[in-house]
């Protein structure tokens, strides 16, 4: 026959996926993959938001820590403004 010295179709075919699965990998393994990158990327964002949500709480508690010394007086500050931007947010 005269393609008796030729890869026939499906050899060729099943060499290339797994040489493409191998560098790839599976589908579940991608989706996994994924999925973890998108739950690290929502915990990055959240922990981002809180910092920014209490960035101005924190600035005042230094400021009446700086001007008193008093870590109490600081951390009063630092509650009351946290408590006030809770009530205040959209």
């Amino acid at each position: 026959m005269w393609c008796d010295g030729l890869i026939s179709l499906d050899v060729w075919l099943t060499a290339v996926s797994s040489l493409l699965l191998g560098r790839v990998g599976s589908g579940v393994e991608t989706i996994v993959v994924a999925g973890v990158l998108v739950l690290i990327g929502v915990v990055i964002i959240m922990v981002v938001g809180a910092l920014l949500f209490f960035l101005p709480a924190a600035v005042l508690a230094w400021v009446v820590w700086f001007l008193t010394g008093s870590e109490l007086y600081a951390a009063a500050a630092f509650l009351v403004i946290a408590l006030l931007s809770l009530t205040k947010k959209k």
